[in-house]
């Protein structure tokens, strides 16, 4: 038998606890795996550090387009084809070594060109005269000289064959894609992607139109799944199911993904089937209702082993090196239906969850200050939305936004952030932890960056 929502409520696990909980539901990342240097790595994370298959550059470079310059000028303007003989037009990039430069001689020398032996600068293309000679050839001249390794990018600035790039548990981004093509690799060792399947509830809701005769339109659909995806899994749905108990136990008991994701029916209500399939299914209830404002009717549970092969999503691929390790539990998230109570329910137990299940470094909580004081709750933490800004001293203000209530999408519409309100509230000018929300621009500031306190709460994701 279900118990009252308000006797529940002394059993529901704080804020920071739950978070915890949820990051700790399993032992580390799934499976590892080498995956092709391109999309199918984006988005996933490195399960190994990245290092350097070579030194960058490989060679002495020129910086600019200009003249290659061997010692103190002026110096006579060498013909390309006595040091390259398949160039017409100078030394390019791409193409092979060149002979040696003689001392007191200039050559046309291209950006990105290998620097010939025996030039000691590059002149920039702005900075030379030629004057024309009389036998025919030509006289380089610089006023403002040009000094030893002037506009060359010398061989292992970057780095040197062997150096950690990047450390375990960076996600893949374009930048990452681009850093390890320049450094040698085709492929990537990553942790695979978790999968997660979206399971929208409700008779209520509407998939297109106006709201009409009670009914109201669905707005966490349309939401979750590239919110997921932002956190780096790989998604299924949304299904949109009907209230009813014995739809919601199968599609839970047939579900192969990693984590299930349901919205709305966590509370007590006459149609509010999760608690009971839960029960149904025999699945451990890791976080049963939490201390926090919007979302306290949230749930994080631990289901049975999934039967057959890993789960695939939308561009699960088979790849050629793989660790197998095993079977990792799935686990349900129950959602409350209020669209800013179902983001509170994300960022306090789907991320965290993720974040483990993919591999993915714990960053640092930022604290903030607010720009005006908030109102809190007697005894529940509050996330409320905050767009951040900067003060005439430059420091990052965090600035509470309206339109906060557990129905209500404006105010995180126009959020940068969530601010973690303790019980009681905070005045204006108390600084204020933020959870970070996927796509909006990391907050950096140092002078109030606090240590980490567990709760994996972010100024920011890349």
């Amino acid at each position: 038998s279900r118990t009252a929502p308000a006797h529940r409520h002394s059993a529901h696990s704080p804020w920071h606890d739950a978070r915890a909980a949820a990051a700790g539901a399993v032992a580390g990342p799934l499976e590892a795996a080498t995956v092709p240097l391109g999309p199918e790595a984006l988005g996933r994370v490195l399960a190994g550090a990245l290092t350097a298959l070579t030194d960058l550059p490989s060679f002495d470079t020129s910086a600019m387009d200009g003249w290659a310059v061997s010692g103190p000028g002026p110096w006579r303007v060498t013909a390309p084809s006595t040091l390259a003989p398949t160039a017409t037009a100078g030394i390019l990039a791409g193409q092979g070594p060149a002979r040696p430069l003689p001392a007191g001689h200039a050559i046309r020398i291209a950006t990105g060109a290998r620097i010939p032996p025996g030039a000691s600068a590059v002149l920039r293309s702005e900075h030379g005269e030629t004057v024309e000679q009389a036998d025919g050839g030509a006289l380089l001249s610089a006023p403002g000289g040009a000094p030893p390794g002037q506009d060359i990018r010398p061989r292992g600035q970057e780095c040197r064959n062997g150096d950690q790039l990047l450390p375990p548990g960076t996600p893949v981004t374009p930048a990452v894609l681009g850093l390890s093509a320049a450094a040698g690799y085709d492929e990537l060792w990553t942790y695979r992607r978790p999968v997660v399947e979206i399971l929208v509830l409700g008779d209520e809701l509407l998939h297109s139109g106006l709201p009409q005769e009670g009914r109201i339109r669905d707005a966490l659909g349309p939401m979750l799944a590239p919110w997921l995806q932002a956190l780096g899994a790989e998604t299924i749905g949304p299904r949109h199911l009907a209230d009813d108990e014995g739809v919601l136990y199968e599609a839970i008991a047939s579900s192969a993904a990693d984590v299930v994701i349901t919205t709305g029916g966590t509370a007590a209500g006459p149609v509010d089937h999760v608690h009971p399939t839960l029960r149904r299914l025999g699945a451990e209830l890791l976080v049963d209702g939490v201390q926090v404002r919007p979302g306290h009717p949230m749930l994080l549970a631990r289901l049975d082993p999934a039967d057959g092969t890993t789960p695939r999503g939308r561009s699960a691929k088979r790849t050629k090196r793989t660790v197998r390790t095993p079977r990792t539990p799935r686990h349900l998230v129950g959602l409350p239906g209020n669209p800013l109570a179902a983001v509170s329910g994300l960022l306090t137990l789907a991320e965290p969850l993720l974040g483990t299940l993919s591999g993915r470094m714990r960053s640092e909580p930022r604290r903030v200050r607010l720009a005006d004081g908030v109102h809190g709750h007697p005894h529940d933490t509050r996330l409320v939305p905050v767009a951040c800004r900067t003060d005439e001293k430059g420091a990052v203000v965090a600035h509470p936004l309206h339109f906060n209530g557990p129905a209500m999408l404006r105010g995180i519409a126009a959020a940068d952030a969530l601010a973690v309100i303790p019980p009681g509230g905070a005045a204006g000018g108390e600084p204020a932890v933020l959870l970070g929300l996927p796509w909006a621009p990391a907050v950096t500031n140092p002078d109030t960056a606090v240590a980490n306190s567990g709760t994996g709460a972010i100024g920011g994701r890349a």
